[in-house]
């Protein structure tokens, strides 16, 4: 028996192995057929590996904040529509290699929702990596500074998600804005990306400082995106201690 154990943990069937343990210590076993326990012994593997896989996609995703569907708030007046939202989450628009907009004022839920949705899709076998989109530019600069622009590259096509939040916080600059061309026409019709931004997409081309460049990244993002405008009060404000205390705000 010892050396069955030391294979299996050679083997790395660790599921597998505590599953067969239980069964020898535990007489409720005792009465199954072969076949049976068997069948136990690989669901437990099995299982295993699943629950792995699972947390190696929630640790790439770094994602800004920890959330889930049961958490979403769908009776609050903000243009959320809860059919749509968790259709969504499903992750049909993914398979089809569409885009994800969603826009609305500070405070609204715009991060929470983008990280509850890539929190969904990882549990449901999607790959996905949120940046906050200043900090993607820095880390595509950096990687072109030190050479490792040709991995980091390959590294981000391997997404089937791509989350740039606080999308256009910032003017993008003309070097900026070639920086994000350039991943955008990996992604085309390839894989996903999901923007978040305070700003209305009328806006965006402003905040893109070369208007060609503007052109060409908004064509590669508005004509295959589902779009949802949220509006209303910042969530901060309506979930504050102080509010539900009934206390007055600071002037």
């Amino acid at each position: 028996m010892q050396q069955t154990i030391e294979q299996l943990k050679d083997l790395k069937l660790h599921g597998l192995l505590d599953a067969w343990c239980e069964q020898h210590e535990q007489p409720t076993y005792h009465d199954l057929s072969f076949d049976e326990r068997f069948a136990l012994l690989v669901e437990r593997e099995h299982i295993r590996r699943q629950n792995q896989r699972l947390k190696r996609r929630l640790k790439q995703a770094q994602l800004f904040m920890g959330a889930t569907l049961s958490e979403v708030d769908f009776q609050v007046a903000r243009g959320l529509k809860k059919a749509q939202f968790l259709d969504w989450a499903q992750g049909q628009w993914l398979t089809q290699h569409l885009n994800l907009i969603m826009v609305g004022p500070t405070g609204v839920g715009k991060t929470f929702l983008a990280c509850t949705l890539a929190d969904h899709l990882c549990k449901h076998g999607q790959s996905v990596r949120y940046f906050k989109t200043a900090n993607l530019i820095a880390e595509l600069k950096f990687a072109k500074a030190d050479g490792s622009f040709p991995k980091f590259r390959k590294h981000l096509a391997a997404f089937d998600l791509l989350i740039f939040d606080e999308w256009l916080r910032d003017p993008l600059t003309p070097n900026d804005a070639r920086e994000i061309l350039d991943l955008l026409d990996d992604r085309f019709r390839q894989a996903s990306c999901l923007f978040a931004s305070q700003f209305p997409i009328k806006d965006w081309h402003q905040k893109i400082q070369d208007s060609t460049l503007a052109d060409a990244i908004l064509d590669r993002i508005v004509h295959d995106s589902l779009k949802l405008t949220l509006k209303g009060e910042s969530m901060r404000k309506l979930t504050s201690q102080l509010n539900a205390q009934g206390k007055e705000e600071p002037s």
